[in-house]
């Protein structure tokens, strides 16, 4: 936890919301804005993935705490929104901390543009300071386009922005051998450094009354974020303070990261099939074999058909391919600003430069 860099913390709606009266625990959150200042005064970014948004909606709109239709939910989503980004400035703001809400679908990460748009936002947003608040965008979300679960989308979250741990607030303790509520026998975990098909076979389904996360979607959510490189902890969050309590020893389970985050992100991107070429002259080559970012001025040809966020290859004036990343302009724009400072972009497009035509992050040479 101490050399984190980035992290990302999942509140469960059940630590939010009282579950007998539908009312916003403010004590509770006052402590996790706490928590998240001591954080950032450290060095540290910080993402929060909130759930909480229908749990405190469906309460002002006298819905039925279960069983809600998708519309019912999307109109509690709609009402419950306002009051929880309400909550969280305040709280944050006491520390003279700044939120930002960003709501998000699986349709955000799956498709490939919306996706490099939310990971530019999450990295902009923390580049200036600003403690992002995510959560899934249920007013206008479908079955279709769900996470359905903020554990899940909380992984993808941690993998998106590259962060190096990931912390499931929650109300268990940690991955146990069995449903300790059942089973008093149940051991739980410390550490897991391989999801195995006995540990799948542990995982059951219950949930608390307020979140629809149960063991098994924390298991989905370990293997993703360990596959981007993301260490990930289950812990109770329901006492006050809990990232500080974490820290201080309080009972968890440690799933441990395949790697690094920022290799598995560059691994995935040279796996990628590439749509398109991109020639650069010897400086430009120069510049991304010390680690630069790839700028239109260094960008002697453009060839190929392909869409903004698409991988494209990145070659010498010999033709020997470089690497490739991810491109911010698609093949017709970027063929427009070739050779061209980022000064003189907008004349030609009409619109300010978005930086680099390949951000060094969003490529592997």
């Amino acid at each position: 936890m101490k050399d984190a860099k980035r992290l990302v913390i999942k509140i469960g709606s059940a630590l939010l919301v009282d579950r007998m009266t539908g009312a916003l625990r403010a004590e509770w959150l006052a402590s996790l804005a706490w928590d998240v200042a001591r954080l950032r005064a450290r060095g540290t970014d910080v993402i929060l993935v909130s759930s909480g948004s229908i749990a405190l909606g469906r309460g002002v709109l006298g819905l039925p705490a279960t069983d809600l239709t998708l519309e019912q939910s999307q109109a509690a989503a709609a009402v419950g929104q306002i009051r929880l980004a309400r909550a969280y400035d305040s709280a944050l703001a006491d520390h003279g901390l700044i939120s930002a809400q960003v709501l998000v679908t699986l349709e955000d990460s799956a498709n490939r543009r919306r996706y490099l748009n939310t990971r530019a936002t999450l990295e902009q947003l923390l580049r200036l300071g600003a403690v992002p608040i995510v959560n899934e965008n249920d007013t206008v979300a479908t079955d279709e386009i769900r996470y359905g679960d903020n554990d899940r989308m909380a992984a993808q979250v941690a993998v998106t922005a590259g962060a190096d741990k990931l912390i499931l607030l929650s109300d268990v303790d940690g991955f146990y051998s069995a449903n300790p509520a059942e089973d008093a026998g149940a051991q739980r975990f410390d550490v897991i450094e391989t999801i195995t098909p006995e540990i799948e076979a542990m995982a059951g389904d219950a949930g608390s009354g307020l979140s629809k996360g149960g063991m098994k979607t924390k298991l989905m959510a370990a293997r993703t974020a360990t596959a981007g490189g993301c260490d990930m902890a289950i812990t109770q969050g329901f006492v006050l303070h809990p990232v500080s309590a974490l820290e201080n020893g309080a009972p968890a389970t440690w799933f441990l990261a395949q790697g690094d985050p920022q290799q598995k992100r560059k691994a995935w991107i040279a796996a990628m099939k590439p749509k398109g070429r991109l020639t650069v002259d010897a400086g430009a080559a120069g510049a991304l074999a010390r680690g630069s970012s790839l700028l239109p001025a260094g960008v002697a040809q453009v060839t190929g058909r392909f869409g903004r966020g698409d991988p494209v290859e990145m070659a010498d004036e010999t033709g020997r391919v470089l690497g490739q990343g991810l491109t911010r302009y698609d093949a017709e724009d970027a063929a427009r600003i070739k050779r061209l400072r980022s000064d003189q972009i907008e004349d030609v497009l009409g619109y300010p430069a978005r930086g680099p035509l390949i951000h060094r992050d969003d490529m592997a040479i």
